[in-house]
């Protein structure tokens, strides 16, 4: 299982927010590359970068930061929020992503989204799956929808999506432990979706929980950033893996 720290772009700088409430927004880093580069100094190899300014603008905004990440370190960037043209995907691509994540635009232009995964590849593409009560939610969390998770994953995973990242909403930034049940749902349900966790994650215990899932990979942030799970303790999980 892969460890993938988060970090959150909002006005060029590192935040966090709970259960995606922009009223909610704290400050953690002025610098989101030193953040990024003290990730990779604890053996992280992946990275999960979010332009929260971009999924409330509806296209690409913080480009300039992912291109500083990719250029200065050699993390494996996922990065989302607000993509919803070829053109930002053309930008995310050229400023250093490896994949992009697709969640709003996979429900409102199915169309669009499923031509990228056939332009890009299934390896380039993550299908952004944000749940509550098992139903999707959109445009930032604002809009909920009456879509059920299961069906709508399933129809993605059979159009050729292979990564999903799945997060709950109410466990999101709140620190009382991950979505585990309704991940042991998805794999069951699912076979082989390649699964990345988002949400929860209060302390190592919780990652240890979620290895035994067998899912590909677990996003951490706040956890990360309140010193609930110190960066020695990941760099111990990712070196006892390999």
């Amino acid at each position: 299982m892969r460890i993938i720290p988060a970090i959150d772009i909002m006005d060029g700088k590192c935040v966090r927010l709970t259960r995606g409430n922009y009223a909610t927004k704290k400050l953690y880093n002025s610098d989101p590359l030193e953040m990024a580069k003290k990730f990779e100094d604890h053996g992280v190899k992946y990275l999960h970068l979010v332009d929260l300014d971009g999924a409330r603008s509806s296209h690409i905004v913080n480009y300039r930061v992912l291109e500083k990440i990719a250029g200065k370190t050699s993390l494996n960037i996922d990065f989302g929020g607000g993509l919803k043209s070829d053109e930002d995907l053309r930008i995310a691509f050229e400023s250093g992503a490896d994949q992009i994540i697709g969640g709003s635009i996979a429900v409102k232009d199915k169309e669009t989204f499923l031509h990228w995964i056939r332009t890009w590849g299934k390896e380039k593409i993550i299908l952004g799956a944000d749940v509550d009560n098992e139903k999707i939610a959109i445009s930032g969390w604002e809009e909920k929808t009456d879509i059920d998770l299961f069906p709508f994953v399933k129809d993605f995973f059979n159009l050729g999506i292979k990564y999903l990242i799945c997060t709950d909403i109410d466990k999101d930034g709140m620190l009382n432990g991950p979505a585990l049940k309704l991940y042991r749902k998805i794999v069951e349900n699912i076979p082989g979706i390649e699964l990345i966790a988002s949400g929860g994650v209060s302390e190592m215990n919780d990652l240890e929980q979620l290895k035994k899932i067998n899912i590909n990979g677990a996003i951490v942030g706040k956890a990360i950033y309140e010193n609930r799970i110190r960066l020695k303790e990941i760099e111990k999980f990712i070196l006892k893996k390999s």
